[in-house]
């Protein structure tokens, strides 16, 4: 804010409470419906997003108005918040009637409203610091009239605006073209996998290697087996326990026969308008590989927790890998729950959530357990790389998401994960397009932190702007100028000329047919 020393030439340091009258405002009942959806705009803090203010999300009538603590704002005042969010300013275009969340500032004297919307910008960590509560930020009426303002002449707070949106005019320029760039980047980006998995990236690659990879039809036949392998052994333990069930106890789930995958044989194979090569296929997830859904120990029991054993929560699934968890489990909460343990190299997918979570994936970088928000996929156990389907998962996340269903949260489960289809080149292929697609990502990672770097020097600019706005240096002092101390002056002795005002219990709204046009 400064300490007022060193002050410009015809600056002053005065107050809000000097410069500005503030009138509060209140709700009307919402249990009269007559006092809403009329045709007097009403803001609240959803309001006060931008500079100008001409319309609201809500309205009331004045029948509203005048039996409530309501008041109007009119063009020519502020709207200044003093709880959520204290200081955040907007300029009203029409008259606007304002909630309890809200004080308008109307000027004593002659204060440009505009010059004051950006001091508000500039010192919103002044009004920060003066709040105070617990559960909700709020500034006391007495807090806000104390903060100190160095005043300028009149007609230096017309040349600091002018300036202001000369300057922030170009700085919006340079704001958008970042932000247009960084959406052609997720764009690229977009274009890039949609590339790699319809086999266009290798496309060169593959006629110069067309005869010294194994296709991808041996690959399924070499998965087949060895699923098969694992049943067989699976399902020998199983039969053992049921022998063995009146000494172990319950034997368990039989374990699920692998289903033969899905091999498209042709030149191409067409899906969703995509051509894909000869020597690929398309094949189901559950065709491939083993899917499980994690669960989580009881929260009562305290000795399920805290263990040795690493436990994914579906908010770690963040297109990402995973060395460490944020939780742990014990031997015991393993044994007792239906979570298992999943090796390195495992895709995990997230089945559940509104948010962004649902359809993200990751990779195990250790061994873990997993919560039944998520399903695990043991790409590891098929010998291919796990990125090349966490990368599909990336390109796939929108139309992965549109997969879930429910009525309160949409959620993917296990059946149709194990249906999602996906497209299977040879495994000298899925290397080359995973390198292409890394080197690529580096790039695109590179370009738009460099792009959130900027953004982030613009929005330092702009303060910079202010700040040296409010320091009296952004433009030239002109002598010539009415000094702001003569200004004060006049605006004290109109106080003091003022009869004191009325109080009454309950705060009325005249009668406002001057100021809207028309009835209820």
């Amino acid at each position: 804010m400064g300490n007022g020393r060193n002050l410009p030439a015809g600056w002053v340091t005065t107050s809000l409470g000097e410069m500005f009258d503030f009138q509060g405002g209140g709700t009307p009942s919402k249990k009269v419906p007559d006092y809403w959806d009329g045709k007097i705009p009403w803001a609240s803090v959803k309001d006060i997003k931008q500079k100008y203010l001409s319309e609201t999300i809500d309205s009331i009538t004045d029948s509203g108005l005048k039996n409530s603590a309501a008041n109007i704002a009119n063009p020519g005042s502020l709207l200044v918040l003093t709880r959520i969010e204290p200081g955040k300013a907007a300029i009203p275009k029409v008259p606007i009637a304002v909630n309890q969340d809200c004080k308008i500032a109307s000027p004593k004297g002659s204060v440009d409203p505009e010059w004051a919307y950006y001091f508000f910008i500039a010192n919103e960590r002044e009004f920060l610091n003066r709040s105070s509560g617990t559960t909700v930020l709020g500034i006391r009426l007495s807090e806000l009239k104390s903060v100190p303002v160095h005043l300028p002449p009149l007609n230096e707070q017309h040349r600091i605006v002018t300036k202001i949106e000369e300057l922030f005019s170009e700085l919006d320029k340079g704001v958008d073209s970042l932000k247009t760039a960084r959406a052609q980047l997720k764009t690229y980006r977009q274009s890039l996998l949609k590339a790699a998995f319809e086999g266009r990236l290798t496309e060169q690659w593959r006629k110069d290697n067309a005869e010294q990879f194994e296709s991808a039809e041996a690959l399924l036949d070499r998965i087949r087996g060895e699923r098969e392998v694992r049943y067989q052994e699976q399902l020998a333990d199983w039969e053992a326990a049921v022998d063995d069930w009146g000494k172990q106890g319950k034997p368990g789930k039989k374990p699920r026969k692998p289903d033969a995958p899905l091999f498209l044989e042709g030149e191409y194979q067409a899906t969703e308008k995509t051509q894909r090569p000869r020597k690929w296929c398309r094949v189901k997830v559950g065709d491939v590989f083993s899917v499980y859904v994690g669960a989580t120990p009881s929260r009562k029991k305290p000795e399920f927790w805290l263990g040795e054993i690493n436990w994914v929560s579906s908010g770690e699934v963040a297109f990402c890998e995973i060395s460490e968890t944020k939780e742990t489990i014990s031997e015991i909460g393993l044994e007792n729950t239906s979570t298992r343990m999943h090796p390195p190299g495992t895709v995990i997918l997230a089945m559940i959530g509104e948010g962004k979570t649902r359809g993200q994936a990751a990779i195990l970088r250790t061994t873990a357990s997993h919560n039944q928000n998520t399903a695990a996929i043991r790409v590891s156990e098929s010998g291919m790389d796990p990125y090349f389907l966490y990368f599909y998962f990336l390109y796939r996340y929108e139309a992965n998401r549109r997969l879930g269903s429910g009525n309160n949260q949409k959620a993917l489960n296990k059946k149709r994960v194990m249906e999602m289809d996906f497209p299977l080149p040879p495994v000298k292929e899925q290397k080359q397009i995973i390198d292409i697609i890394v080197s690529a990502l580096t790039q695109i990672d590179e370009l738009s932190k460099t792009l959130f770097g900027q953004l982030e020097r613009a929005q330092s600019l702009r303060q910079s702007i202010l700040k040296r706005a409010f320091e009296g240096k952004l433009v030239p002092q002109d002598p010539n100028d009415e000094p702001a101390s003569e200004l004060l002056e006049r605006i004290r002795q109109e106080q003091d000329e003022k009869p004191a005002p009325v109080r009454r219990k309950r705060r009325k709204q005249e009668a406002t047919a001057d100021l809207f046009d028309g009835n209820d």
